[in-house]
């Protein structure tokens, strides 16, 4: 009698195998799905997903990326970059230009664009009519993100009702959706930031340069460094320091703050996420800081 010899699967295959599977059934049950990708090292791994799940193929989707305006130069040259060598068509929608339109009206010149992205999300969907937008969300990152369903229904306003979700027993997705709603699909819901770290490390995935330790001019803001850029100067009495930091997530510049670290390689990245005890977002976004139901009210209003 021949004997078979099985593979034992990994953690990060076990993630790897599900976050595959979300994806074809997003392509599966969806008429035209698009996927995020904005340069960050979530969507990084999503790309590297989608390619598994779909290569030699092209992706059945679009790369959609919101821009500010305000996003770090190094992750837009890297987005543009990785589009290009992935040869996938890449949409971007700017969040100015939602301002020129009207739609977008800051309260200030110089309050953050951040949380304007959910109107730019929602006119781009409507003009593309996408019925489902495939996200990095993980659900370790914040307490409204842990809330919500892998495949989370969306009304037709772009609204999300965190009670009022659809089950996924046995992991049975359902996409239905009526014109004009929408899929929110998060394929890595399941990974912490150590999983994201592990695959990137894994895969041998390059990364914008920001992710790395490196120096840069910051002022201390309570837990806080914030970085001193043309869009957010250091300002009458702040005490700019050149510190060496690095970026654990990173979005718009007036709202995402690194972190100090001499972490220059993924191994040491891995090292110090597995030791620290700070989480994610919880020195580096600042906007998600002014209250603890900002993010779930974001998400009711269309955002990520």
């Amino acid at each position: 009698m021949t004997m078979t010899a099985t593979k034992t699967l990994s953690h990060l295959d076990w993630l790897e195998a599900e976050a595959i599977h979300i994806m074809r059934e997003v392509a599966g049950q969806c008429s035209n799905p698009a996927l995020l990708f904005s340069g960050g090292k979530d969507s990084i791994c999503m790309l590297r997903l989608a390619e598994k799940a779909f290569r030699p193929g092209k992706f059945p989707f679009p790369l959609v990326h919101v821009d500010t305006g305000h996003n770090y130069a190094e992750v837009i040259a890297f987005r543009d970059k990785r589009a290009a060598e992935l040869g996938e068509r890449l949409i971007v929608r700017s969040v100015e230009d939602s301002m020129k339109r009207g739609t977008v009206v800051l309260k200030h010149p110089g309050e953050s664009r951040n949380k304007h992205q959910s109107v730019t999300l929602l006119e781009t969907i409507a003009e593309f009519e996408f019925d489902a937008c495939i996200g990095g969300a993980r659900r370790d990152e914040e307490k409204a993100r842990a809330k919500e369903r892998i495949f989370s229904f969306r009304d037709e306003f772009g609204g999300w009702d965190p009670k009022n979700q659809r089950p996924e027993l046995w992991n049975l997705f359902n996409a239905r959706c009526h014109k004009g709603e929408n899929i929110r699909a998060f394929p890595i819901s399941n990974w912490t930031e150590l999983d994201v770290w592990q695959y990137i490390e894994r895969e041998g995935l390059e990364l914008p340069s920001i992710y790395f330790a490196h120096t840069r001019p910051v002022v201390r803001k309570g837990a806080s460094l914030v970085p001193v850029t043309d869009v957010t100067p250091a300002k009458p009495g702040d005490a700019i320091e050149d510190v060496r930091v690095r970026f654990r997530t990173v979005g718009d510049i007036t709202c995402t703050a690194p972190v100090e670290s001499d972490a220059d390689t993924v191994a040491k990245i891995i090292e110090e996420t597995a030791t620290t005890t700070i989480t994610e977002r919880g020195a580096t976004r600042l906007d998600d800081q002014a209250s603890e139901a900002a993010m779930e009210q974001r998400k009711k209003e269309g955002y990520f």
